[in-house]
C-alpha cells in the first residue's frame, strides 16, 4: 500500500484509465462477476495498492443503475479496499445522433454517435469514493454543444445539421462534489477526451480534443454561461494528449498546466502505446489553494522478468496526489 491516512483533512485523490471497456453491453459485468478475468484481477491489485480515498475512473463501461460499477466496488471491498459511494452518468460515447457524421453513407455506426462507441455507454466514466458524493449538486456539462464554445475549432465542412446536434464532450464533462468533514466540499472536474487521431485532413478529432480541454479554461475563468466552479477543486481525467510529444493541438492543455488557478502535479509518462511509446495523457491538477503533500504516477510499464499487475491491467497508470485541505 502507498503510505498516507485516509482522512478528510489528508485526502488521496487519483485518476486512472483502467481500460475496463468491452465490445458489447453487459460484457464488463460478466467479466467482473465471474472473477476469472485476468485483466480485472490485475486492476483490483493496482487499485488496492493505490488505496485512493476518491478515485476517478475513465474508460469504464456504463450501464443502467451502474451495476458493473457496483460489482467492481464489491470486488474491491472483498480485496480490502472498500468504496461505499459510487457515481456515474450516461456518457456521450455510443449515444446515437441520427446523422451520418462520418460520411460513410450509413447510420448508426460507432463514429455516428456523439462520442465513438459500439454501444451506448461504452468507455464511460465513474467515481468511487470513501466519502459521500453530493449527487444532487452534480453539474453535467456533457450536453454542451461544440459550436457554443468560444473560439470553437470546428472542422471545415461540418454541416449545420451536425453543428445543431454535435456535443463537445466525447465522453463527458462533469463537476462532482465530494463531501468532507465539517461541511466542506471538494469538487472533481472530470473528463475523458477523444484521441486526436483516427480522422482525416480535416483534423476533426484533433480539433475536438483541443476544445475539450479548452472547455475547462473557459469554465474556470468564468467565461461561460455556467458559473465557474467553487474552490477547492481538482481537474482530472484523460486528456488523451501529451503537451510535448505525439499528435494533437497542445495549446489548451499547455494553458491548463500553466493556469494560475491550478497546480501541476509533476508526472512522467502515464501511458505506454505501441504506436507512440510513452506519453503523458492522464492529468490531476488541484486548485491553487490546496496543499499537495505527495503525488506521483503509481507503477511502471517497464518489462521485467516478473510481469507486473500494471502491465496486465491497462496501458495507463494511475496518477495520484495526497492533498491537505485548507
Amino acid at each position: 500500500m502507498l503510505e498516507g491516512p485516509a482522512q478528510a483533512e489528508n485526502l488521496r485523490i487519483a485518476t486512472y484509465n483502467a481500460e475496463l471497456s468491452r465490445r458489447g453491453p453487459g460484457q464488463l459485468l460478466r467479466d467482473i462477476v465471474t472473477g476469472k478475468d485476468p485483466q480485472i484481477t490485475a486492476v483490483i491489485k493496482v487499485l488496492s495498492q493505490l488505496d485512493a480515498d476518491v478515485l476517478a475512473l475513465t474508460n469504464f463501461d456504463y450501464d443502467y443503475d451502474s451495476v458493473a460499477l457496483s460489482a467492481l466496488a464489491e470486488a474491491l471491498g472483498q480485496a480490502g479496499t472498500p468504496y461505499p459511494y459510487r457515481f456515474a452518468l450516461r456518457p456521450n460515447t455510443g449515444w446515437p445522433t441520427g446523422l451520418d457524421l462520418d460520411g460513410d453513407g450509413k447510420l448508426g455506426g460507432p463514429r455516428d454517435a456523439q462520442g465513438f462507441g459500439y454501444f451506448s455507454g461504452q468507455g464511460g466514466m465513474a467515481v468511487l469514493s470513501r466519502l459521500p458524493i453530493n449527487t444532487e449538486a452534480v453539474r453535467d456539462f456533457s450536453g454542451f454543444l461544440w459550436r457554443d464554445l468560444p473560439g470553437a475549432l470546428l472542422p471545415d465542412g461540418m454541416t449545420l445539421a451536425a453543428q445543431d446536434i454535435q456535443r463537445l464532450s466525447t465522453t463527458g464533462h462533469w463537476e462532482v462534489p465530494v463531501l468532507l468533514a465539517e461541511g466542506q466540499t471538494i469538487r472533481l472536474l472530470l473528463w475523458h477526451a477523444t484521441p486526436p487521431v483516427f480522422d482525416g485532413p480535416e483534423d476533426r478529432n484533433g480539433r475536438r480534443n483541443h476544445d475539450e480541454a479548452a472547455f475547462w479554461l473557459h469554465l474556470i475563468d468564468g467565461a461561460l454561461a455556467a458559473p465557474a466552479p467553487q474552490a477547492p477543486f481538482v481537474l482530472l481525467g484523460d486528456a488523451n494528449l501529451d503537451p510535448i510529444k505525439g499528435d494533437g493541438l497542445p495549446a489548451a492543455i499547455t494553458a491548463l498546466l500553466a493556469h494560475p488557478k491550478l497546480q501541476e502535479v509533476p508526472t512522467a509518462q502515464t501511458a505506454l502505446f505501441a504506436q507512440t511509446g510513452g506519453l503523458r495523457v492522464d492529468y490531476l491538477l488541484p486548485s491553487s489553494q490546496l496543499q499537495i503533500t505527495a503525488s506521483g504516477v503509481l507503477g511502471s510499464h517497464e518489462v521485467t522478468d516478473q510481469p507486473t499487475p500494471f502491465m496486465a491491467a491497462s496501458r495507463h497508470l494511475p496518477v495520484w496526489a495526497d492533498i491537505t485541505l485548507p
